[in-house]
């Protein structure tokens, strides 16, 4: 096929993706070979492609990629999940733009517009996928709430009530007002908020002018008080002890308690106790039998215990209490303050805590056995930096609060007759036989049909949903119907599954949930590896967010860089566990990147070929094959570490330095000369191995270069996505370094006509005092070429007044048709002795430091001196050419 003179990534990108698809390239089934199998974190039916999903999911590819060319079978399941919480709010905020109210609806009519609302919008984040080149095998995406599914968490609660480990009760959890449900703890987002500090007066009993004042956040709240409670160690509130107060406005008289608890420094040193709106001052009520009023709705709003202003909001009801309190005279004062606030990472609303009848599970047990996988390397976090970490969350494990106040969700399978006595049942008709079993222990003589015949009207299921987490902790299970049947042919050839891809905010309340839910269900831990992303941030360090306006939007990236490009840019930065600092102009080096090896496949295509030419680039092809199989052990180096970010530069340096900048450079004909039929063939090789090499990175390009008939005849199935990847071959390390030294030589000569502007056409001279022993026969013809020499000579001695240099122990002249510049060269001589004097005294200071030489490797104190006696060596040349020159 012709060749366009430039890259245009949108000529290519959906044709070949469409092509991949055709022929089932990302499809995988149980076979023979040995599987390589990542489950996809299931992104949210709500969401669309941000910056961190590009960076997650452009890993994942480049894993299941160099998987699916070294022969094993790559499955990457895809899906998305159900999101409870984010997903109602869309869904009541699509019904409140059609004049609809939530509360208006029955449970059916809601999950009726809720599942239209999925069809319509849940599979947007999927399609904008396939536009970064995930190969994912969409034949197998799921979704959280497929009846399998659900089933499958249906199941897994019930297995667990069991067993004991599922119960329910009254506790104080998050309360989300906007979203009226709770949330988990991993679900609340801590912010540093300037809020006001309230200092409110209240009065003691039994006298008409003696007040305790307490300093509070939230005065909201007073109404709920059960008492005032001070330190016994503090001197300052003795006399209070034994006495009681009245919670002013209301006039309801509390008593004043005494605990260690209170943090005499804080505020006054006296603090309100309100169990029903704080966890800790819950803990006091119960440790000093409190009464527990809770004067807040769902949503925020005051409820007639709060006696005033019911119905306010909770953040209005403040300023106007603020305000009462000061007319009633008992408002001392009030302070600027900084504290630390909850938000729902749903819907941002400020978390209220609140008493609440939940559902919850017993972590203890499960937790123990993925504690265990990571401690003893069964599971490997990558950074391990998070180990501690993870080790603190599992072993001060809490019971899962489960529940959720929502319709959208599988709901929990509890069954509750008009008495308020509950089972927990899979469907009404097992519940009706479990309440049976209960009545039938009590009276055996009853009468099974009637008793359920009149138990069925008063049957109800409990409303709330699971936690979405309580259906994802199943993900890797249930994507392969591992409940439905735990005996299927992918259950047990895909899982465990090997990598995991994500981000670490979700290490415990999704990763770690999945290694218990993995042993509990299947026995076994459900992958090996978790790669944990860092956070995509501005080139400022700010986390990338609509609300700072200084996220890009992906897509617009995609159609600007190419998705190549983009993937390239995200890589560059991105080492694991830390956080990228991203700049567009990542990207924009990625895309340079792309038309870099598209001008160099258009130089090779290009060359005209002469049969009768013998080759005279035997050396260069030498040291390529030697390079290219040293970067492969370097790349493979990385991807063994998961430093995918490392292996790409390794493979951008060998792409962009050594194969086009210098082997391109050594064997391409002079202009409009021909090439001799070997070179081409060769070099050809070279760049189908780097086009295999660059496809897990940069899939689009490197598979439109490889269908070029430059390659010859491809068949319909022969793709660079299942092609071959490159396979490690022998480097000789003594080339390699012989190499760099003929590089280093060709760079210093061209160094020297820059700082004399002699043009490059101009052939020069070079003498060579060989001090090394290195063979420079062999490399004299890619000496010649690049950098222009006339002759070469072997000399014994120094050249007075030629322009020289040093490349390792070997010192070069040039003998300049021009007089050189003495002084000029005596300057840049003394720049260098300075430098190279200053580099030794830093070597000899690691040296001769004891604790340095004690704890580094053998290979780092050898590398040091030899460090040293380069230097040294260099100093003592540099020395006599300055003699010289001033003899």
């Amino acid at each position: 096929m012709s060749i366009s003179t430039k890259y245009n990534p949108t000529e290519t990108e959906d044709k070949w993706y469409s092509y991949w698809l055709d022929k089932k390239f990302f499809h995988s089934e149980p076979d023979e070979r040995e599987p390589y199998t990542i489950v996809i974190p299931p992104p949210n039916v709500t969401g669309v492609l941000h910056m961190g999903h590009m960076l997650n999911n452009t890993i994942q590819d480049v894993l299941i990629r160099k998987a699916r060319m070294q022969g094993k079978n790559a499955c990457w399941v895809p899906g998305t999940d159900h999101a409870s919480i984010a997903t109602e709010a869309k869904v009541v905020a699509m019904l409140k733009e059609r004049g609809i109210n939530k509360k208006d609806l029955s449970r059916e009519e809601f999950l009726k517009y809720a599942w239209e609302w999925k069809e319509k919008y849940g599979g947007i984040i999927l399609e904008q996928l396939k536009k970064l080149g995930a190969s994912c095998d969409w034949d197998r995406t799921r979704f959280t709430m497929e009846d399998d599914m659900s089933e499958a968490v249906i199941d897994s609660f019930i297995h667990l009530y069991k067993k004991g480990w599922i119960y329910r009760g009254v506790r104080m959890v998050n309360w989300d007002p906007a979203g009226k449900t709770a949330v988990s703890d991993e679900e609340v987002i801590r912010k540093e908020v300037n809020q006001k500090l309230y200092y409110i007066k209240y009065l003691i009993a039994g006298t008409t002018d003696q007040f305790l004042t307490i300093a509070t956040t939230r005065p909201e709240t007073i109404m709920a008080d059960a008492a005032i409670c001070i330190n016994p160690n503090d001197e300052r509130f003795t006399h209070l002890k034994g006495k009681k107060v009245f919670v002013p406005l209301v006039n309801h008289e509390i008593p004043v308690i005494e605990d260690e608890y209170v943090d005499i420094e804080f505020g006054t040193g006296c603090l309100k106790v309100t169990p029903a709106h704080d966890l800790n001052d819950y803990e006091l009520g119960v440790k000093h039998n409190l009464p527990v009023t809770d004067i807040l709705n769902d949503d925020g709003t005051l409820n007639e215990l709060a006696v005033i202003l019911v119905g306010e909001d909770r953040f209005v009801a403040r300023k106007k209490i603020a305000k009462m309190l000061e007319e009633a005279g008992h408002l001392e004062k009030v302070e600027d303050y900084k504290s630390q606030v909850g938000f729902s990472e749903r819907t941002d609303a400020a978390i209220e805590p609140k008493l609440s009848m939940q559902w919850f599970v017993k972590m203890k047990e499960m937790a123990q056995p993925a504690l265990d996988d990571v401690l003893n390397g069964d599971v490997n976090l990558i950074p391990n930096k998070f180990e501690n970490t993870y080790r603190h969350w599992m072993e001060n494990v809490r019971d899962w609060n489960i529940s959720r106040q929502l319709w959208w969700g599988q709901q929990i399978p509890a069954w509750y007759d008009d008495k308020g006595n509950w089972v927990v049942a899979k469907t009404k008709d097992e519940a009706l036989e479990e309440f049976w079993k209960k009545k039938n222990l009590e009276d055996a003589a009853a009468d099974k049909a009637g008793f359920k015949k009149q138990l069925e009207p008063f049957l109800r299921q409990d409303e709330d949903v699971m936690d979405t987490w309580f259906s994802s902790w199943l993900w890797p299970i249930s994507v392969f119907d591992g409940f439905k049947n735990p005996d299927n042919k992918d259950i047990n050839y895909y899982y465990p599954t090997n990598d995991l891809v994500t981000a670490p905010e979700i290490l415990f309340f999704w990763v770690a949930r999945m290694i218990m839910a993995g042993h509990e269900f299947m026995g076994k831990k459900p992958f090996t590896n978790v790669y944990l992303t860092g956070i995509v941030r501005d080139k400022l360090g700010r986390k990338m967010s609509k609300s700072l306006g200084n996220s890009p939007d992906p897509i617009g990236l995609i159609e600007k860089y190419g998705a190549d490009g983009v993937r390239v840019g995200m890589l560059m930065s991105s080492p694991a566990g830390n956080d990228l600092m991203f700049d567009e102009a990542y990207c924009e080096q990625g895309r340079n990147f792309a038309n870099k090896i598209w001008n160099a496949f258009r130089l090779v295509k290009g060359w005209e070929v002469d049969e009768n030419l013998e080759n005279p680039n035997q050396q260069a092809i030498t040291w390529f094959e030697n390079r290219f199989n040293q970067a492969l052990a370097e790349i493979e180096s990385n991807f063994k570490q998961y430093r995918l970010s490392e292996a790409l530069m390794d493979s951008y340096k060998l792409v962009w330095d050594d194969f086009c900048a210098w082997y391109l450079e050594m064997v391409k004909p002079a202009y409009q000369h021909p090439i001799d039929a070997e070179t081409k063939a060769i070099t050809i090789g070279y760049f189908e191995q780097i086009l295999k090499l660059l496809h897990p990175f940069m899939p689009f390009l490197t598979e439109e270069l490889y269908h070029d008939e430059l390659f010859g005849e491809r068949a319909e199935m022969d793709c660079c996505i299942v092609a071959d990847y490159p396979v490690i071959g022998k480097a000789d390390e003594q080339l390699l370094k012989e190499a760099e030294l003929i590089k280093e030589l060709i760079s210093e000569i061209r160094n020297v006509r820059n700082t004399r502007q002699i043009s490059p056409k101009d052939a020069l001279p070079l003498s060579i005092k060989v001090n090394s022993g290195l063979d420079y026969e062999k490399w004299i013809n890619i000496v010649f070429k690049l950098a222009n020499i006339s002759e070469v000579e072997i000399v014994n001695d120094k050249i007075p007044g030629a322009a020289s240099f040093m490349v390792g122990n070997d010192e070069f002249f040039i003998v300049l048709n021009e007089n050189v510049d003495l002084d000029a060269e005596k300057e840049r001589l003394t720049k260098e002795l300075h430098y190279l004097q200053g580099f030794l005294k830093s070597v000899d200071a690691k040296l001769s430091n004891e604790r340095f030489v004690q704890n580094a490797k053998p290979e780092i104190i050898e590398n040091e001196r030899n460090k040293k006696a380069d230097a040294e060596s260099k100093i003592k040349t540099i020395t006599e050419s300055l003699a010289l020159l001033e003899g």
